[in-house]
């Protein structure tokens, strides 16, 4: 085998993982877009999608888009982000939260950005889903009241980074 030959194997190893990396974080990115939404019990409509983890979004399903990495080609192996938009209004109005995902091991770590890391199995195990929801639902709350407080103390002028707010008509970033 020429050196060559060796290279590309090894690539083509690389790549094989990448590919399963890829597979295994979209299903779990499916399973928490899905499972999150179930928990919140919208009663009209879609309360979840998958969408980009920066830049200009819109609630809507993005497919491979809604990923740091691309579905195919050669891509990196390692951590994966991806944005879950989350409905706040009966309207029109989301707000993304960020996550990134790497394997450890069998299992999972979602890292919340601002937030907490979860380990996680796939599929989600029913504790795991019901740890993770609880922690998002609250994170969206806290960061709602974090914001309410700061005005009313008369403490809301600061240049921090947040959560993405979007409205089918306009994208505002906070």
């Amino acid at each position: 085998m020429s050196r060559f030959d060796e290279l590309k194997a090894i690539a083509k190893t690389y790549q094989d993982l990448a590919a399963e990396n890829y597979a295994r974080v979209r299903q779990l990115a499916e399973e928490v877009r899905s499972g999150f939404c179930d928990y919140l019990d919208a009663s009209d409509g879609v309360c979840v999608q998958l969408v980009p983890p920066v830049g200009n979004f819109e609630p809507k399903p993005y497919g491979d888009q809604a990923f740091s990495v691309p579905p195919r080609g050669f891509r990196p192996l390692g951590p994966i982000s991806f944005g879950l938009a989350v409905r706040v209004t009966g309207g029109t109005d989301w707000i993304r939260i960020t996550t990134q995902c790497q394997k450890i091991g069998d299992r999972f770590v979602l890292d919340i950005q601002g937030g907490e890391s979860f380990t996680l199995a796939l599929p989600l195990a029913e504790e795991d889903s019901t740890r993770l929801f609880d922690y998002l639902f609250n994170h969206l709350k806290n960061w709602f009241q974090e914001k309410i407080d700061h005005y009313e103390a008369g403490e809301y002028g600061t240049r921090e980074i947040g959560f993405d707010i979007s409205r089918e008509d306009t994208v505002a970033d906070v």
